[in-house]
């Protein structure tokens, strides 16, 4: 079971506003900043299990976050692509994943493959 998971962007100010933005419909917010390393830590519920931290040259990453409802997955995808996001995948099912996986996908400024999905238990309503 995971606890957290961090990423590495090459600006976290612009990483910041962005993850601020793309995360809100899933709940998610700013939490912790560590500013003497311009560390920032977002979640839900209390707890921030998801962290950016500076690196000039940051490796792509695929994370993606749970959806409570395909509503979720598209206010995911209308918000990250307002903050700057690069389409990787429109919200919809992939069937070839599985029959009921409804997900958007969506490119940050670094290259990173941020998701969210919502694994839905009857996909043909």
């Amino acid at each position: 079971m995971l606890d957290h998971i961090g990423i590495y962007v090459s600006d976290s100010e612009k990483a910041k506003a962005f993850y601020t933005a793309a995360l809100e419909p899933l709940g998610y917010t700013l939490m912790m900043e560590l500013p003497e390393w311009k560390v920032a830590g977002f979640g839900a519920d209390g707890k921030p299990d998801f962290w950016i931290s500076p690196k000039e040259e940051a490796h792509n990453a695929h994370v993606a976050f749970a959806a409570k409802g395909k509503d979720q997955v598209d206010a995911f995808y209308k918000a990250a692509i307002g903050a700057g996001g690069k389409d990787n995948g429109a919200p919809g099912y992939r069937t070839d994943y599985s029959p009921g996986y409804f997900a958007a996908f969506v490119h940050d400024a670094d290259g990173n493959n941020i998701e969210a999905v919502f694994h839905d238990p009857n996909p043909s309503a």
